[in-house]
């Protein structure tokens, strides 16, 4: 396709920053922002901490106060995070053509903290009592309708979903909308908001997350042998992707390349991915080939690196497949050890967090490494944050339901 997409705009809500420049300095420090749980009460949950947002205020990115008691977690999350994306990207839309401007933000699960509180006034008070706000706030496309009505964006609209592959999903799309010519801009990411006691409580029965509740810090462990679970977290992130040849027109800042898309899935299981990485092996194969680039280009990977031992046995695995022993001279990292998991958010945060690497020649590391295990022995930049020179990056998200994406960013040349 020759309609090439760079990035022009980011923006971000984390548990270790609440814009990118704090979301970097903390994952260049090693800063985790994983406490013990303060949204409600854990006493009799298993698992007491997660990676919650705070110290966040939407008031700081919208002035409606009645529109702010109105909209979920997950939808503040991606709100801020497009009003920093579209603000970075220095935009003017009182000069843009705004039906060639479009939204695509997923959400894995949408407004789970909505649907708690007022099934429980259903339950305490009668249906009566349940909000009139109660679907809009609580569906997951609501986020990407909200973006577009408070900008005016009129370009193609929807959410995806896809478990932990959904911004990633999202971003994937946003780029075949610009590359077949439906649109110039979009803004595209996602958001999650699933620290919640149902959310808890629906993970730990599954025995997904970690239960190291006397060291909530050193909880998420990509990699390394004595891991127990992945965390729990939330926030959002947010991508401005624009046709190249625009940009340069407007003399836009451009942050990096969008260059190949992998989507595979792996029709194995509901929960656990494909045993022998096939899905993901292919994912990364796909990605290469969009981009038009060997395996020898490849510089540094951003993994799904959940901490949960078939994620981390299995994501190595599939890098070995594709790279063979160029995979031992990958730099590699889990940035999920310092952040935790955002589910849906996970995929264009981290997408963020690869070209902020690009951009510092500098690959940020995966904490509390501290025992190897035998069938993880790649470099996954332990402890510590490391230079060096990244002219393309891999990121991949992997989902509950075997859905695999991975993107290819790539330093940008004209």
């Amino acid at each position: 396709m020759d309609r090439r997409v760079v990035v022009t705009g980011m923006g971000s809500v984390t548990p270790v920053g609440l814009n990118n420049d704090e979301l970097w300095q903390s994952l260049i420090k090693g800063v985790s922002g994983i406490f013990p749980i303060s949204k409600f009460d854990t006493e009799n949950h298993t698992t007491k901490f997660a990676g919650e947002i705070k110290n966040f205020d939407i008031l700081d990115f919208i002035d409606d106060r009645k529109l702010a008691r109105r909209l979920d977690d997950f939808t503040k999350y991606a709100v801020a995070s497009a009003s920093m994306a579209i603000q970075d990207s220095g935009l003017d839309l009182e000069k843009e053509d705004r039906n060639r401007i479009g939204v695509i933000s997923g959400s894995g699960i949408g407004g789970l903290s909505t649907f708690e509180r007022e099934f429980r006034k259903l339950i305490e008070s009668g249906p009566r009592r349940v909000s009139p706000f109660f679907i809009p706030m609580m569906i997951s496309d609501i986020a990407p309708g909200q973006i577009s009505i408070m900008y005016g964006l009129k370009g193609p609209n929807y959410s995806t979903t896809s478990a932990c592959a959904t911004s990633a999903h999202a971003i994937a799309s946003a780029l075949r909308t610009i590359q077949f010519g439906e649109a110039d801009v979009m803004i595209t990411g996602g958001s999650e908001a699933s620290v919640t006691s149902m959310g808890i409580a629906g993970f730990n029965n599954m025995k997904a997350l970690s239960e190291r509740n006397d060291d909530p810090q050193g909880a998420s462990r990509p990699f390394d042998a004595e891991r127990d679970g992945f965390v729990l977290a939330e926030g959002g992130g947010i991508l401005v992707l624009e046709e190249l040849g625009r940009a340069k027109a407007r003399g836009a800042k451009i942050y990096a390349e969008l260059c190949g898309i992998g989507n595979t899935a792996d029709a194995y299981h509901i929960t656990a991915p494909d045993e022998t990485g096939d899905g993901a092996t292919r994912a990364m194969q796909l990605a290469l080939k969009d981009a038009g680039l060997g395996i020898h280009d490849v510089d540094y990977i951003n993994a799904h690196g959940t901490s949960t031992l078939y994620n981390d046995k299995i994501e190595t695995m599939a890098i070995k497949k594709v790279f063979g022993d160029h995979a031992y001279n990958l730099a590699i990292s889990s940035t999920k050890s310092m952040m935790g998991h955002m589910l849906g958010a996970a995929g264009s945060v981290e997408a963020i967090i690869c070209i902020m690497a690009i951009q510092n020649s500098i690959v940020p590391p995966t904490i509390n490494y501290t025992t190897p295990d035998p069938e993880c022995n790649l470099n996954y930049t332990a402890n510590k944050a490391v230079e060096r020179e990244i002219n393309l990056a891999l990121t991949n998200s992997f989902g509950f339901g075997g859905h695999n994406v991975c993107m290819a960013i790539k330093s940008y040349k004209d």
